[in-house]
Protein backbone atom coordinates (compact mmCIF):
# COMPACT_ATOMS: atom_id res chain seq x y z
CA UNK A 1 0.00 0.00 0.00
CA UNK A 2 1.35 3.91 -0.71
CA UNK A 3 -0.06 6.44 0.64
CA UNK A 4 1.04 10.43 -0.26
CA UNK A 5 2.57 12.25 3.12
CA UNK A 6 2.04 15.71 1.55
CA UNK A 7 -1.94 14.46 1.11
CA UNK A 8 -2.54 13.03 4.57
CA UNK A 9 -0.91 16.49 6.22
CA UNK A 10 -2.76 18.60 4.01
CA UNK A 11 -5.97 16.84 5.35
CA UNK A 12 -5.01 16.78 9.10
CA UNK A 13 -3.69 20.10 9.41
CA UNK A 14 -7.13 22.09 7.71
CA UNK A 15 -8.80 23.43 10.29
CA UNK A 16 -5.76 24.06 12.73
CA UNK A 17 -7.11 27.79 12.86
CA UNK A 18 -10.11 26.58 14.50
CA UNK A 19 -9.42 25.64 17.66
CA UNK A 20 -6.55 28.47 17.94
CA UNK A 21 -9.14 31.52 19.83
CA UNK A 22 -10.99 28.45 21.72
CA UNK A 23 -8.39 26.89 23.04
CA UNK A 24 -6.56 30.01 24.19
CA UNK A 25 -4.62 29.64 27.29
CA UNK A 26 -6.32 32.10 30.10
CA UNK A 27 -3.76 34.25 31.78
CA UNK A 28 -3.60 34.45 35.52
CA UNK A 29 -3.13 38.34 35.43
CA UNK A 30 -6.84 38.49 34.35
CA UNK A 31 -8.13 36.05 37.41
CA UNK A 32 -9.38 36.09 40.74
CA UNK A 33 -7.21 38.04 43.14
CA UNK A 34 -7.29 35.11 45.24
CA UNK A 35 -6.60 32.64 41.93
CA UNK A 36 -3.26 34.80 41.62
CA UNK A 37 -2.48 34.91 44.82
CA UNK A 38 -2.54 30.88 45.26
CA UNK A 39 -1.48 30.18 42.11
CA UNK A 40 2.12 32.36 42.94
CA UNK A 41 2.52 30.28 45.86
CA UNK A 42 2.41 27.51 43.91
CA UNK A 43 5.22 27.45 42.79
CA UNK A 44 8.25 25.99 44.70
CA UNK A 45 10.96 28.47 43.98
CA UNK A 46 8.31 31.54 44.53
CA UNK A 47 7.47 29.46 47.97
CA UNK A 48 11.14 29.56 49.11
CA UNK A 49 11.24 33.21 48.69
CA UNK A 50 8.04 33.91 50.76
CA UNK A 51 9.57 31.79 53.17
CA UNK A 52 12.60 33.82 53.03
CA UNK A 53 10.81 36.83 53.28
CA UNK A 54 9.21 35.64 56.14
CA UNK A 55 12.12 35.16 58.56
CA UNK A 56 13.32 38.16 57.54
CA UNK A 57 11.93 42.33 57.51
CA UNK A 58 13.28 42.72 54.20
CA UNK A 59 15.65 40.79 51.63
CA UNK A 60 17.98 42.11 48.26
CA UNK A 61 17.09 40.35 45.46
CA UNK A 62 20.25 39.19 44.90
CA UNK A 63 20.41 37.34 48.24
CA UNK A 64 17.40 35.12 46.88
CA UNK A 65 19.68 32.93 44.65
CA UNK A 66 20.95 30.50 47.47
CA UNK A 67 17.36 30.09 49.20
CA UNK A 68 15.80 28.77 45.64
CA UNK A 69 18.95 27.54 43.71
CA UNK A 70 18.25 29.29 40.67
CA UNK A 71 19.97 32.12 38.27
CA UNK A 72 19.33 35.44 38.59
CA UNK A 73 17.27 36.08 36.07
CA UNK A 74 14.72 33.57 36.97
CA UNK A 75 14.72 34.81 40.21
CA UNK A 76 13.66 37.82 38.97
CA UNK A 77 10.93 36.55 37.19
CA UNK A 78 9.61 34.95 40.60
CA UNK A 79 10.09 37.84 41.90
CA UNK A 80 7.79 40.00 39.33
CA UNK A 81 4.92 37.26 39.57
CA UNK A 82 5.38 37.35 43.39
CA UNK A 83 4.95 41.45 42.84
CA UNK A 84 2.23 41.20 40.51
CA UNK A 85 -0.26 39.02 42.33
CA UNK A 86 0.17 41.54 45.48
CA UNK A 87 2.34 39.44 48.00
CA UNK A 88 5.82 40.97 47.54
CA UNK A 89 6.48 45.03 47.57
CA UNK A 90 9.41 46.32 46.50
CA UNK A 91 11.68 49.37 47.20
CA UNK A 92 14.93 50.68 45.01
CA UNK A 93 18.02 51.73 46.91
CA UNK A 94 20.51 52.72 44.05
CA UNK A 95 21.38 50.19 41.89
CA UNK A 96 19.75 47.19 44.51
CA UNK A 97 15.82 46.28 44.98
CA UNK A 98 14.59 45.14 48.39
CA UNK A 99 11.59 42.86 48.59
CA UNK A 100 9.36 42.61 51.56
CA UNK A 101 6.07 40.65 52.21
CA UNK A 102 2.86 42.70 52.06
CA UNK A 103 1.47 43.76 55.19
CA UNK A 104 -1.61 42.06 53.70
CA UNK A 105 -0.45 38.77 52.87
CA UNK A 106 -1.36 36.65 55.33
CA UNK A 107 -4.54 37.99 56.32
CA UNK A 108 -5.65 37.48 52.40
CA UNK A 109 -4.23 34.06 52.88
CA UNK A 110 -6.31 33.47 56.19
CA UNK A 111 -9.83 34.98 54.82
CA UNK A 112 -8.85 31.96 52.19
CA UNK A 113 -8.55 29.19 54.97
CA UNK A 114 -11.49 30.69 56.32
CA UNK A 115 -13.68 30.60 53.91
CA UNK A 116 -12.86 26.82 53.07
CA UNK A 117 -13.50 25.37 56.99
CA UNK A 118 -17.26 24.98 57.34
CA UNK A 119 -17.91 27.01 60.17
CA UNK A 120 -14.98 28.93 60.33
CA UNK A 121 -11.89 28.50 61.92
CA UNK A 122 -11.14 28.25 65.74
CA UNK A 123 -8.45 29.97 67.21
CA UNK A 124 -5.98 28.45 69.70
CA UNK A 125 -7.51 30.56 72.53
CA UNK A 126 -11.48 29.16 72.21
CA UNK A 127 -9.99 25.70 71.55
CA UNK A 128 -8.53 25.74 74.84
CA UNK A 129 -11.35 27.44 76.75
CA UNK A 130 -13.93 25.47 74.72
CA UNK A 131 -15.80 27.94 72.84
CA UNK A 132 -16.86 27.76 69.51
CA UNK A 133 -15.68 30.72 66.61
CA UNK A 134 -17.11 33.89 66.63
CA UNK A 135 -18.99 34.66 63.14
CA UNK A 136 -17.84 36.79 60.76
CA UNK A 137 -18.98 40.14 60.94
CA UNK A 138 -21.07 39.87 57.65
CA UNK A 139 -22.37 36.28 58.37
CA UNK A 140 -24.54 37.37 60.95
CA UNK A 141 -25.60 40.13 58.69
CA UNK A 142 -26.55 37.46 56.26
CA UNK A 143 -28.28 35.22 58.94
CA UNK A 144 -30.61 38.17 59.65
CA UNK A 145 -32.06 38.80 56.81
Amino acid sequence: MCVNIGVISTIVNIEIRRYATAMARTRTTDLDPDIRLLSALADPARLAIVRQLASDVETCACDFTTCCDVSQPTVSHHLRVLREAGIVTSERRGQWIFYRLSADTAERLGAIARSLVPGGLVTVGDLLAGRRPSPPPDASARADT
